[in-house]
């Protein structure tokens, strides 16, 4: 396969992505080592490929970058060995590295408890209906034993 047909192939392009096998990898780095216009080809493909995404690249809302930045300090301090936050020394100068973040979390809250309110309120409406109708049809068949009582003791009576 000569050097166009290599770039067209598309393997240069899973390369530069990381996406490559094993196999397309070591064809590259060959192709590196023996062609010196392949190697200043693929430096110029890196930078159009990386002059792309920086062009069409989507800044993440503001919420979220603060979130991701506080996540990857606390993995770095966490990489860094098994310090707690009182064994990290903080300078005067690192104290505004920190973000101040006011956590209003009403809503979370709120709606949090609807499910298992609206869940009680079903199982309770249940078990009313339930009891209503079994004391219903109580009532109503001790209605019929008393009319049945009544025209007994009526007979009786006569």
């Amino acid at each position: 396969m000569n050097t166009q047909e290599f770039i067209e192939s598309g393997i240069l392009e899973s390369y530069v992505l990381g996406l490559a096998t094993e196999e397309e990898q070591h064809d590259v780095n060959q192709r590196i080592l023996t062609s010196s216009g392949f190697a200043d080809y693929l430096v110029d493909f890196e930078k159009k490929i990386q002059g792309y995404f920086l062009h069409n690249a989507v800044p993440p809302p503001a919420a979220v970058r603060e979130l991701i930045q506080l996540r990857t300090a606390k993995t770095e301090i966490q990489k860094a060995g098994a310090h707690t936050f009182y064994d990290i020394p903080v300078d005067a100068e690192k104290k505004d590295d920190f973000l101040d973040i006011e956590v209003n979390d009403t809503y979370i809250k709120v709606h949090k408890w609807w499910r298992p309110a609206f869940i009680a309120v079903f199982v309770l409406s249940k078990i009313f209906l339930i009891a209503g109708l079994y004391y219903y049809f109580k009532t109503s068949s001790q209605q019929e034993e008393i009319e049945k009582l009544k025209t007994e003791i009526m007979s009786r009576q006569r």
